[in-house]
């Protein structure tokens, strides 16, 4: 990859090469490199900005992030250099490289603070949480959403170190089948003894017990393992799967999970295959899908099952 020293920077600006800040607008309006020009790279129109600050695509073009220790000013220049730029190369050391040299920034309003989550218990907001399942066949596959009803999340330096969720499993709902006959008696069937007994078993539950990070350095979303005990149908088993988790600006969290669960370990044994002989039709894929959407606020009171 082709890069610029901070030391060669004047010359380059001198000789009629443009700067171009990479990060977004609210990094660029906080602090930038001086005459430099703006274009996000994390926006879908950047290319477009691009076209817009340089119609020539002979241009030479310096590019840089933060601090050049991520992709961020390295897949800007690929994008560049397939839609047909010729001339470019990226900064080395970043906006931060820059600034220890001594060289001239333009600054104005405050960078947007990095967002740092309180040590405490989270309410989960059943209102904007929810969980969404994929089930398949051999002729089709199936999706919808089950509510959250109550749940917690306790953090601890800035880590998910315990919590738990509860499922309203009578709130089944499909939402691929437009035909309403044909929706109600999957639903019925999905919440009959054939797979989720909601009946017997209204709730499904989650309890976490253990958080296991990718990495310790910081990051805006961390990602890691979650290790728990899922209850299905009154049958507990001790799960782990990969998850996010991501402090707001407003103070919550945000979290989200995508996984597969093999259903007949919770007795949820309709059409398997590995159970039934002669199925013909009826087979249905053990493995379901489930996917996560978890906001949580600051509950000072702290939460309870």
């Amino acid at each position: 990859m082709k890069t610029t020293t901070c030391a060669q920077l004047k010359e380059l600006l001198a000789s009629g090469a443009l700067v171009i800040d990479v990060m977004t607008p609210e990094d660029y309006a906080a602090c930038h490199v001086a005459g430099a020009h703006n274009a996000c790279i994390y926006e879908m129109v950047f290319l477009d900005r691009i076209a817009e600050l340089v119609p020539e695509r002979n241009t030479e073009l310096i590019l840089y992030d933060a601090t050049g220790s991520r992709l961020t000013a390295e897949v800007a220049r690929d994008r560049l250099i397939q839609a047909g730029y010729h001339n470019v190369s990226v900064l080395e050391g970043g906006l931060a490289g820059l600034k220890a040299a001594g060289l001239p920034v333009e600054t104005g309003m405050q960078p947007p603070a990095d967002a740092a989550v309180a040590d405490g218990s989270y309410a989960i907001d059943t209102e904007k949480s929810t969980l969404e399942w994929i089930g398949r066949n051999l002729n089709n596959r199936h999706h919808g959403t089950v509510a959250v009803h109550s749940g917690e999340l306790v953090m601890r330096d800035g880590r998910l170190t315990a919590g738990f969720i509860v499922l309203d499993m009578s709130s089944i709902e499909n939402r691929d089948l437009q035909d309403p006959y044909w929706r109600d008696l999957l639903v019925r069937h999905l919440k009959s003894e054939d797979f989720f007994a909601v009946e017997r078993f209204p709730t499904a539950t989650f309890r976490f017990t253990r958080w296991e990070p990718e990495s310790t350095e910081f990051s805006e979303a961390s990602e890691g393992t979650v290790f728990g005990e899922l209850t299905i149908r009154g049958v507990t088993r001790h799960i782990g799967f990969p998850a996010v988790v991501a402090p707001q600006q407003d103070g919550s969290v945000k979290a989200h999970a995508h996984f597969d669960i093999d259903r007949t370990l919770w007795d949820a044994g309709y059409g398997s295959g590995k159970l039934f002989e002669r199925l013909g039709m009826h087979l249905v894929h053990d493995l379901v899908t489930l996917e996560l959407f978890i906001l949580a606020v600051k509950n000072d009171t702290g939460g309870k099952e």
